[in-house]
């Protein structure tokens, strides 16, 4: 278990982070243990992978797109007539290893699509780091759309540095603004479209995302800016449909107060890593299912993926 608890410390400290890499990583984790793990009796052999599956699933609370893949691994394994240990285990590779190329299929489709909405000579935005909404616009600069962009800071860990950093290394003119200049620059620059990433997605087309995709969501409402969402189906909450509620995770205070050396004792800090976007605020959610409302994802999720909705 060694092994994939250093996995699990990573996607907790943050050193492996993003939803995608999150649920790479912990998938890649489960079949490795399951690989690893030694001849057992049936029982403790599922018993084994079980204990796995919950210790990945707890390093954070909003990644759906890492328990739909354990979610997925379960499902075989409920469904199937296993012959024996070996089978087992060979099932929980196998079935690792497609949701692994499940993620990267969806990925290319969701770029594509992205980067075929965006028109020449247009203004983007977006919020945080996501490396599906940075690549959809790296891919409209290479298809000689001649585009701009905008990025956040992203306060506590400046993630929109790193999206800063690829759209400049992409040749795609770049400004960067403090979180709190959202509203400021969507009235003052000339923005043509928004698109952010997404960590999940209820059943009820609500998106969950960095803290600050409302305000900036409700910056564009104001101004009158297509708002779109860029994500895989495989981000769907699925818990969500039997009645749970999404968690927003709220990370520790070390992060705001680490630069800050005489903070006075006693202050209470808020440090939430997500909120929500309600869908009326969504022009559409960019997947790999095409372009539609967020109104309509419970439907499509049920279609093409009826293993989600799986308890």
């Amino acid at each position: 278990m060694d092994r994939l608890q250093q996995i699990a410390d990573d996607i907790i400290s943050l050193k492996i982070q993003g939803a995608t890499a999150v649920a790479v990583e912990g998938i890649k984790a489960i079949a490795s243990f399951a690989e690893r793990l030694p001849k057992l009796e049936e029982a403790e052999f599922i018993k084994r992978i079980e204990k796995a599956r919950e210790t990945l699933i707890n390093t954070r609370p909003t990644e759906p797109a890492l328990r739909n893949g354990m979610r997925k691994i379960m499902y075989e394994l409920h469904h199937r007539s296993a012959d024996g240990v070996e089978d087992i285990r060979q099932a929980v590779i196998k079935t690792a290893n497609e949701y692994l190329d499940l993620i990267h299929t969806t990925k290319e489709k969701i770029i594509q699509t992205g980067a075929s909405l965006i028109q020449e000579d247009y203004t983007v935005m977006t919020h945080c780091h996501s490396s599906i909404t940075s690549a959809i616009f790296v891919r409209a600069q290479e298809m000689g759309k001649n585009i701009s962009a905008i990025c956040t800071e992203t306060r506590p860990r400046y993630q929109g540095r790193k999206t800063a950093k690829e759209l400049v290394e992409a040749g795609i003119p770049t400004i960067q603004v403090v979180d709190s200049g959202m509203r400021w620059i969507a009235r003052r620059e000339s923005i043509d479209m928004i698109c952010i990433g997404l960590d999940a997605v209820t059943s009820q087309g609500t998106v969950l995302n960095k803290i600050g995709s409302r305000l900036l969501a409700l910056a564009a409402k104001e101004s009158d800016i297509p708002f779109y969402v860029a994500g895989p189906l495989l981000k769907f909450d699925s818990d969500t449909v039997f009645g749970q509620r999404t968690v927003i995770e709220m990370r520790d205070d070390s992060e705001i107060l680490k630069d800050w050396k005489d903070s006075p004792k006693g202050l209470q800090v808020l440090n939430p890593a997500f909120e929500s976007v309600s869908r009326d605020l969504i022009d559409g959610m960019i997947t790999e299912a095409g372009i539609f409302p967020p109104t309509l994802v419970f439907n499509i999720v049920r279609d093409e993926y009826p293993w989600m909705i799986f308890e």
